[in-house]
């Protein structure tokens, strides 16, 4: 209920840094250059042409709690929540994206072939002071406040073997804060993702898509259910994640997991368990400059980003996630332990 009464319509007012200078971000939460999407060896289906031909996903789990409204629905599973809607995903790329674009955000990807799209780190204005000051001189020069917080989000559409859409929403938060105690320069940081926000903006895209403003608040008001926990262990002398449920739902809470911690996903295989991801790793000696520091420095050259799959593999009611070298060799690199580490931390 708390969450509710910070997450009021009043209380949301995004404006995307894409209108003023592009935010400068550490390097493995960068959105990375586009290229070529991967190809899957001996094939050349999309990921969203290998959503459509998966089989059916057990229906009436203990674990999950539809809720169903015309042809738009939530689940939950755990602390997360989709969509799930009855009309193709072709039909929803553009009410979706006008969807982003309506509540204040530019698009910074936008693969409808990959069913992926992303905003620009934007903030969240309804969040600055509305003090007598603000209130008389902030509509002149609004641009001199600053909540010193950004957040971005990733919605990925995946079809499903009924026809229809699942939707997914997640976010990523960076905070500024100083990094001297002279205060007189700031560095950005990541901040914990905020599954409220995820939340909110699932039931702002259910009026959207035609639910009434009142059923779409009461369906996705319903409690969380606590999900089982993940754990780091060595298999075959590489890292890997073992979650104890099977694999419909430790696929589900993976592919969140990999769009709230920033990796890039090229491409999906469900029916091989596999994701297809580009990592760029984080370099422990370079501090990102917040505002004022970019001003008077230039950027240093870009890593280039490291392409990894991301396994699923359930035997029975437990589950193994793992990391394969782009050649689908397993991976033991201090890279690998890095990834399962994040992995693991987000599954927790």
């Amino acid at each position: 209920m708390a969450g509710c009464s910070v997450l009021e319509g009043d209380k949301i007012d995004y404006k995307s840094a894409a209108k003023g200078s592009t935010l400068e971000v550490p390097p493995d939460l960068t959105q990375l250059s586009r290229d070529t999407r991967y190809a899957v060896p001996g094939t050349s289906v999309s990921a969203a042409a290998m959503q459509a031909g998966q089989a059916a996903r057990p229906v009436g789990t203990a674990n999950t709690a539809p809720a169903t409204l015309s042809d738009v629905r939530i689940e939950r599973d755990g602390n997360q929540r989709w969509l799930v809607v009855s009309r193709p995903a072709d039909q929803l790329w553009e009410p979706v994206r006008d969807f982003w674009l309506q509540n204040g955000f530019t698009l910074d990807l936008d693969q409808a072939n990959l069913g992926i799209m992303e905003t620009d780190w934007a903030e969240n204005r309804a969040k600055l002071p509305q003090d007598i000051i603000r209130s008389t001189l902030g509509k002149l020069i609004d641009s001199v406040y600053s909540t010193g917080e950004r957040d971005r989000f990733r919605t990925r559409l995946e079809r499903n073997a009924s026809g229809g859409t699942d939707i997914y929403i997640s976010h990523r938060g960076l905070i500024e804060v100083y990094n001297s105690s002279t205060k007189d320069t700031t560095v950005w940081q990541p901040r914990a993702n905020d599954p409220e926000l995820e939340t909110e903006f699932l039931r702002r895209l259910m009026v959207k898509l035609g639910v009434s403003e009142e059923q779409a608040k009461a369906v996705a008001a319903a409690p969380a259910t606590r999900a089982p926990a993940a754990r780091v262990v060595n298999v075959g002398n590489t890292p890997a994640v073992q979650l104890e449920e099977a694999f419909d739902r430790a696929w589900r809470r993976v592919g969140l997991a990999l769009d709230r911690t920033g990796f890039t996903v090229e491409d999906r295989n469900r029916s091989e368990g596999v994701y297809f991801v580009r990592y760029v790793a984080p370099d422990a000696q370079k501090k990102e400059p917040g505002f004022l520091g970019k001003l008077f420095s230039s950027a240093a050259p870009a890593k280039p980003p490291l392409k990894y799959r991301i396994v699923v593999r359930s035997q029975g009611s437990a589950t193994t996630v793992s990391v394969l070298n782009e050649a689908g060799a397993p991976e033991s690199s201090a890279n690998a332990e890095r990834i399962v580490r994040v992995i693991a931390d987000e599954l927790k």
